[in-house]
């Protein structure tokens, strides 16, 4: 089959699961979580809470509703994450495969006024800075974290306008993208959406962007059912 050469002008990356591993973490820190809520079981928070944001994470599975304590309950998460995720014989956060080799070709191309990059993540803005610079991948200009969006990649909403176009949100909420694109400067169909996590494509595909899709952290079965354009096993392919 002969080779495709796609243009973009930026590349909108998730991070957790696409760019760093830090499953260990994440084990680690809902195990710690657990001690204080008794019911939470971690099996099942695993399965289905990659690729959303802490707090609503919080709200589905440990029935916190109060802001102040959300945001307390969120921070501790995260900071749980990097600090247990070399306990116990952990690897701590890591690169995935591929991820060095990208950046060294284009993680100089990060910087305003032209990023060709950005990085659009569920992540806060303390955990997400944390894990990027324990892998080396440069904080991008264009950077789009929790605290950011109102509603993030896994908010259904209706069909909706955005710049005189009907953005058609028939699955997931396209902001944390709309607005990494804004940031980067480029129309959202100009963008390439990088995203190991159902929510994500959809959240990726409502934007109006193309989507590639990784399987890193989820069955190729459920990643070829949220239809990302294209599918790999992970960047270094």
């Amino acid at each position: 089959m002969p080779a495709v050469t796609l243009e973009f002008d930026a590349i909108l990356f998730d991070m957790d699961g696409t760019l760093v591993d830090s499953t260990d973490g994440v084990v680690g820190a809902w195990e710690l979580f657990a001690e204080k809520y008794p019911g939470l079981d971690v099996t099942v928070v695993l399965s289905s809470s990659h690729g959303v944001r802490t707090v609503e994470n919080l709200k589905t599975h440990c029935g916190v509703n109060d802001p102040e304590e959300l945001e307390r309950e969120a921070r501790r998460f995260e900071e749980a994450i990097v600090a247990e995720s070399k306990k116990n014989g952990r690897q701590g956060i890591v690169a995935l495969p591929g991820v060095r080799e990208i950046m060294a070709e284009i993680g100089p191309y990060h910087k305003l006024p032209k990023p060709k990059w950005a990085i659009c993540t569920s992540a806060t803005v303390v955990y997400a800075t944390s894990a990027l610079k324990a892998v080396g991948v440069p904080i991008p200009d264009a950077f789009v974290v929790s605290e950011d969006v109102e509603k993030g990649k896994p908010e259904y909403v209706p069909p909706y306008h955005y710049r005189n176009t009907v953005i058609k949100c028939s699955h997931f909420r396209p902001d944390p993208y709309l607005l990494g694109a804004k940031r980067a400067g480029v129309d959202p169909s100009r963008c390439l959406v990088v995203e190991d996590a159902p929510a994500g494509v959809r959240s990726g595909n409502a934007a109006g962007c193309k989507t590639l899709g990784l399987i890193t952290s989820h069955s190729r079965e459920q990643m070829e059912e949220v239809k990302p354009d294209w599918l790999v096993s992970n960047l270094a392919r």
